[in-house]
């Protein structure tokens, strides 16, 4: 039975960690203001006939905080590449020198500033969703065990809660960085 119990707080906490990486994944693409290669990672090229990530044809790098260059394995790429960022919605113009790409990242506007923290907010309450939903799951498992007692199992509970509220607290930590971040000028 302890086994079980072991595998059932287990599989929550590894539940709760993917939550969490998925929620910093969602921030990190996130601007605020300073330019960030993984901006452009959901950009995809088209590259011999499949649809494959920016960053697998071309060296993408940040000289400075405000530029993007994108150096294409091949020339050819360069309009697909400029065509592709123009199309994904992040509100870049890019130009080229015939050689890379360059995306000047213009500075936010308080109003933008303002949408990207209420994004954020919306990526951090799903992530507190999905904690919760780790623990309602364990909650569950651990009430189907058959021989466990009702004192134990209130521990147990006890205990998923306290990993809960932990990850939760964590969720809270990242989105006031993330806050704090976009709302400097």
């Amino acid at each position: 039975m302890e086994e079980e119990i072991q595998f059932i707080k287990d599989s929550a906490k590894e539940h709760m960690d993917k939550t969490v990486e998925h929620f910093e994944k969602a921030l990190a693409k996130i601007r605020a203001s300073r330019a960030n290669p993984s901006m452009l990672d959901e950009i995809r090229v088209e590259y011999y006939g499949s649809h494959v990530p920016l960053s697998q044809v071309s060296n993408i790098s940040t000289p400075d905080a405000r530029t993007i260059t994108i150096q294409p394995w091949e020339r050819t790429l360069i309009g697909a590449i400029e065509k592709e960022i123009i199309n994904s919605g992040l509100g870049f113009n890019p130009t080229n020198n015939g050689d890379i790409v360059i995306i000047n990242v213009p500075p936010l506007t308080e109003e933008r500033r303002i949408g990207l923290v209420k994004m954020a907010k919306q990526d951090a309450e799903e992530a507190r969703i999905g904690i919760r939903i780790a623990r309602k799951e364990a909650n569950d498992e651990l009430k189907k065990l058959d021989s466990i007692s009702e004192d134990l199992l209130k521990d147990y509970e006890a205990e998923v809660q306290e990993l809960t509220n932990r990850y939760i607290k964590n969720i809270d930590t990242y989105l006031e960085k993330k806050e704090v971040e976009i709302m400097k000028v």
